[in-house]
C-alpha cells in the first residue's frame, strides 16, 4: 500500500447512525436516525461531480472514510449514514460497504458521499 495510514491521519470525529426499527401501526417500520457509536476517522476526498436529483443538478462529493477496525466498525452496513461529530450539517451517505484495504485487520475504508440523500 503506497499511502501510510496512522493514528495522526484520523483527524475527524464521526458518528455512525442507523435507522431505528419502529412500527408505526400502519405497517411502516422506519424510525429516526439513532447514533450507534462515535469514532475517530480520516476523510480523503475523491473527485466530485454532479447528479440530477428532483430535476435539478446537485453537487456530490465522494470521500474515502478510514476508521480503525473494531467490533463496532465491522457492523457498519450500507444503509447506515455518517455524521460529522463537530458539524452536524455534514452528513455522508455510505455508498459501499467497508473494506479492509491492506488485509491486515487494522483499518476499514468506507466509500461515503456528501450531498446525497441518505
Amino acid at each position: 500500500m503506497s499511502r501510510q495510514t496512522g493514528a495522526g491521519r484520523l483527524r475527524e470525529r464521526v458518528r455512525f447512525q442507523s435507522r431505528a426499527v419502529v412500527d408505526d401501526g400502519y405497517g411502516n417500520t422506519r424510525g429516526a436516525w439513532v447514533t450507534r457509536f462515535t469514532v475517530a476517522a480520516g476523510l480523503r476526498p475523491l473527485r466530485g461531480g454532479e447528479q440530477v436529483m428532483a430535476s435539478r443538478l446537485q453537487g456530490v462529493q465522494p470521500y474515502v472514510l478510514t476508521v480503525r477496525q473494531s467490533s463496532q466498525t465491522r457492523l457498519v452496513a450500507s444503509d447506515w449514514r455518517v455524521v460529522d461529530a463537530r458539524d452536524a450539517s455534514r452528513v455522508f451517505a455510505i455508498t459501499a460497504p467497508p473494506t479492509d484495504p491492506d488485509a491486515l485487520g487494522l483499518w476499514l475504508d468506507i466509500l461515503v458521499t456528501q450531498g446525497e440523500p441518505g
